[in-house]
């Protein structure tokens, strides 16, 4: 069941993003070569104490997982797509780093995700995270009154596409409001005009997740959650919380 937002709770959408944002701004700051990816959880786990908010992860366990999710984000380094679980790893120079955060306040759910290198970047890595916040912005400007889910995923294959990237078929993004992931799914592929239709208070979280070598596969890892590409190369994401509103897109996850 889809539920529309009254404008209260977007605001209060709005606060649980703030949080959001805070936690992925601490992690990036926290993150240097030599760094392990389990310190990277504790400076979001004190955004957290601070804003009284609550993680949507922690604990965290859907069909397909064998354990509780251990973590308040996932941590995706090199060749991980998303889902990582934070662990004793060392961050390494030229290392890519993908972090996805997501808070509950006073009821309401924002999550968010960003991609960073550490250390000294390979251009590589800099243009694939680049394609990757291209595929996103695209993505939200689809995201308007009178379109459909379709015309966000196509927006965001579009851009993929272009970029000679990849894209994991079965993941996309959600709905989002009460719960962390609600209906409906928006997948980074669609067809324009097809899908649920879009009105004002619809709030969805867009996360484009784009695969370097330009293949659509990937394997989940033996902890049962990271998602890894085939072949090795390197993945990007990217997401923001996405309110549509009358005047167009409302980004809940920013600072």
């Amino acid at each position: 069941m889809v539920e529309i937002k009254t404008d209260a709770a977007l605001e209060a959408m709005r606060e649980a993003g703030r949080v959001v944002a805070g936690m992925l701004a601490a992690a990036r700051e926290a993150a240097a070569v030599g760094v392990s990816l389990l310190e990277l959880d504790a400076a979001a786990r004190e955004v957290l104490t601070r804003a009284k908010a609550r993680s949507p992860f922690l604990g965290y366990q859907p069909s397909f997982a064998p354990s509780p999710f251990p973590a308040v984000i996932c941590t995706s380094v090199n060749d991980a797509i998303v889902h990582g679980i934070p662990d004793g790893y060392r961050l390494r120079d030229g290392d890519l780093v993908s972090v996805d955060a997501g808070a509950e306040l006073d009821g309401w759910t924002g999550d968010a995700a960003i991609s960073f290198t550490v250390g000294t970047p390979r251009p590589e890595d800099v243009a694939l995270i680049a394609a990757t916040q291209r595929a996103l912005d695209a993505g939200v400007a689809a995201a308007v009154v009178g379109h459909r889910i379709g015309d966000i995923g196509h927006a965001v294959g579009a851009e993929a596409k272009r970029a000679g990237c990849g894209l994991p078929a079965d993941f996309g993004g959600h709905g989002i409001g009460r719960q962390m992931h609600e209906d409906p799914h928006v997948p980074n592929r669609g067809r324009p005009g097809r899908g649920f239709p879009l009105r004002h208070g619809l709030t969805l979280a867009i996360e484009p997740m784009l695969l370097s070598g330009g293949r659509d596969t990937y394997t989940t890892a033996p902890d049962g959650w990271t998602l890894r590409t085939t072949d090795g190369t390197r993945a990007a994401h990217i997401e923001h919380t996405v309110a549509i509103t009358n005047n167009g897109p409302r980004i809940l996850t920013a600072l």
